[in-house]
């Protein structure tokens, strides 16, 4: 009997990873690049991921950029095609790329949930629907991983988080939506959702203004984080597991946090 886990079957297979340029994005990316596995990185901040790919000159895989803005489903398929005609098939994609922009609802910025929503759903769905073509059209045993959050089980009492829960429950339906199609059509494709807790980004310094920022550092100064390597070690984790054992979701929180 083994219990070893391994990634040898994706060395020389193509990842894709949005929200690739920082957080846990980036080092995920880094971590399956020291694995030998080609990523393609997407973000809208290309520049951040072509100095990571400068750092990772030499490692076992290679990290190549593309610039992409995940609001705007045209370049989120142009991206898909320049990958296949550039690096070859997805075998793994990670929709990690999320944001969420302060705003309520009942007095909230419509615009601003255009974009939570675009980039959190939408754009979650495409690159799934762009993944799996490719994965179906050459006959690969995929894995998707959507990076979710606790947002994505519990609408969390913080004011101005506003649409950002309603689209992570969504992610969540989507997983498991795409896990039924998936299973319909009996590919050899897996899907998991990974639902951090609090972990240490800069994502709540894009998220919110800065006198709320105060508000919520002084709320939450005894809150426990986990980092970013928790997270990417999970999802090195499901990448990992044989082939017919298929992760459904992990939910990552701090020891001894509630969330």
């Amino acid at each position: 009997m083994s219990y070893s886990l391994s990634l040898d079957r994706f060395v020389g297979k193509v990842a894709v990873v949005t929200g690739a340029s920082s957080g846990i994005g980036k080092t995920i990316v880094e971590g399956l690049v020291k694995y030998g596995v080609t990523v393609a990185g997407l973000a809208r901040r290309v520049e951040r991921i072509e100095a990571h790919a400068k750092e990772l000159a030499g490692a076992k895989g290679r990290l190549q950029p593309y610039k992409t803005d995940l609001t705007k489903k045209d370049e989120i398929i142009s991206t898909f095609d320049k990958i296949k005609n550039d690096l070859g098939p997805t075998h793994i994609l990670v929709n990690n790329a999320g944001l969420l922009l302060a705003s309520n609802i009942i007095d909230g910025d419509i615009e601003k949930w255009e974009i939570v929503l675009n980039t959190n759903v939408l754009a979650a769905s495409i690159c799934i629907r762009e993944a799996v073509t490719s994965m179906k059209a050459n006959n690969i045993k995929g894995h998707i991983i959507n990076i979710n959050s606790v947002a994505g089980h519990d609408a969390l009492d913080i004011p101005g988080i506003s649409v950002y829960p309603a689209s992570k429950f969504a992610l969540r339906a989507l997983t498991e939506s795409v896990r039924l199609e998936i299973n319909r059509e009996k590919l050899p494709i897996k899907i998991t959702s990974i639902s951090p807790g609090a972990v240490d980004t800069e994502f709540n310094q894009a998220a919110f203004p800065a006198e709320q920022l105060k508000k919520l550092a002084h709320v939450n100064s005894s809150q426990k984080l986990i980092s970013t390597e928790d997270v990417a070690d999970s999802a090195f984790y499901v990448l990992a597991t044989p082939e017919h054992v298929n992760v459904k979701e992990l939910i990552i929180v701090p020891h001894g946090a509630i969330y």
